[in-house]
């Protein structure tokens, strides 16, 4: 019979620990990208990847004063608190509260009487309702560290884009202060041809027109160079500055885009992991509803002096002793008891379903960020001819226009086009920078080894 019992409670969810849904998929995540090699650029420290002085300085910077961070460091703090709460619940309570009293009546003598208890309460867990709780403390304890862990990811990978933005408008500003040069000696070059005869007013004014839009994007530059550097200071936690830094040029990271296999975003990203957590911590909350429908034994006593128990004991006072024992089974309120577990169970599916969407999520932004930094990269080589080839056409249609008949327009043409093809050069670069960064980021990268609670 106590075997047949304890089937039934094991089977309804009270006793069984978690384990993961069978129907939970991670197969196909990375859609059509081969996953043979498990080796994963996750495996990096972020140190390996972001391998610049400058930068490395900055991610400790932001780790140490970021405020976010701090926040769900505290956040840590408390749910330790509340599992070790959960422990603690195992143990008898103890509680001491001594009472006096002085009473007389018509003016008569007075009488002093007090109580000297210790009291003792202990629940005994026979339907693992305090076992539930410590395991659902446990699971939101762990959800609080990936939380954190998500935090600082996230953190990371911020600074770095960041870092690297700053660098590619260095960059694009530099493009552009040479490129404003040539103009102003554009501009020099065509009024003299315009004396010579050999230019008109028009393409005096059309060369002066762009030599000016230049000059007005430094500006545009120089704004957007100081909105990177604020925002990035924020992060740190400090007060805007100017942000030393490198060269985009001179930047290296991993040549080799390995993404592991879709299971590894179970034990990497904090944000899939605390997705689980959550679903773990419905399970408990589902089994805590369900142990409520089970009687509660709890056993009491006291001991202590006391000098006010009738004609037993008189001054000046005696050991008193007592012991008890309570069972409560519910009743009337039930049917409040079942609706509970039903409550319990549908935001238990509903953390389910919301794990599996975290993985799906997951496996298209390490899709995304591939195929980010895999465009960038196929793009170089086509980029670098193209710079080549407008170089000429700027060259020769200059050339063209100080000695035959042809005008201005083509001149401002090519070289409208070789700036384009030049700022869209850096821009690549820093795309294939930022899907390297978003893709360590997306198959969670930057993991610290975190020490599972018991």
């Amino acid at each position: 019979m106590i075997v047949c019992a304890a089937a039934l409670f094991t089977a309804c969810g009270i006793y069984k620990p978690y384990s993961r849904p069978e129907d939970i998929r991670t197969d196909g995540l990375f859609g059509d990208i081969e996953t043979t090699d498990t080796a994963s650029l996750a495996d990096l420290t972020w140190q390996e990847v972001f391998t610049d002085p400058q930068l490395q300085q900055l991610i400790q910077l932001g780790l140490a004063n970021n405020t976010d961070l701090l926040a769900a460091q505290l956040r840590v703090e408390e749910a330790k608190a509340t599992l070790s709460s959960a422990r603690l619940a195992y143990l008898p309570m103890f509680n001491f509260a001594p009472q006096g009293a002085i009473s007389s009546f018509d003016n008569s003598k007075a009488s002093k009487t007090y109580n000297i208890p210790l009291t003792a309460s202990w629940e005994i867990d026979i339907f693992n309702g305090l076992t539930n709780a410590k395991r659902r403390a446990k699971a939101l304890y762990a959800q609080s560290q990936e939380y954190e862990q998500a935090v600082k990811t996230q953190l990371i990978a911020n600074i770095a884009n960041l870092y690297y933005t700053l660098l590619m408008l260095d960059s694009q500003y530099a493009v552009s202060v040479e490129t404003a040069d040539k103009w102003r000696e554009s501009v020099r070059t065509i009024r003299a041809l315009k004396e010579a005869g050999m230019a008109n007013e028009a393409g005096v004014a059309q060369y002066e027109a762009n030599s000016l839009a230049i000059d007005a994007s430094l500006h545009d530059l120089e704004y957007s160079i100081r909105q990177a550097e604020n925002t990035l200071t924020s992060l740190l936690g400090e007060t805007p500055h100017t942000i030393v830094r490198g060269r985009l040029e001179s930047q290296q990271l991993p040549e080799e885009l390995l993404v592991g296999v879709p299971v590894q975003l179970l034990a990497n990203r904090p944000d899939v992991r605390a997705a689980e957590l959550a679903l773990t911590s419905a399970y408990y909350a589902t089994a805590s509803a369900r142990s409520a429908l089970y009687p509660k034994i709890t056993l009491s006593g006291s001991a202590g002096w006391t000098n006010s128990a009738g004609a037993m004991i008189v001054n000046p006072g005696k050991l008193l002793l007592s012991a008890a024992g309570s069972l409560v089974l519910p009743i009337f309120n039930a049917r409040a008891g079942r609706a509970q577990v039903k409550i319990a169970k549908a935001e238990q599916e509903a953390a389910k379903l919301s794990f599996q969407q975290t993985l799906l999520n997951a496996g298209a932004e390490v899709n995304d960020a591939l195929m980010q930094c895999q465009t960038a990269r196929a793009k170089v080589v086509l980029r670098q001819q193209q710079i080549e080839a407008l170089e000429r056409a700027e060259v020769s249609t200059e050339l063209l226009m100080r000695h035959s008949s042809t005008t201005y327009l083509e001149v401002l043409t090519a070289r409208q086009s070789l700036l384009s093809a030049r700022l869209s050069q850096i821009s690549d670069r820093f795309d294939e920078i930022q899907g390297i960064v978003t893709l360590y980021q997306a198959l969670g990268g930057g993991r610290d080894q975190v020490t599972e609670s018991k």
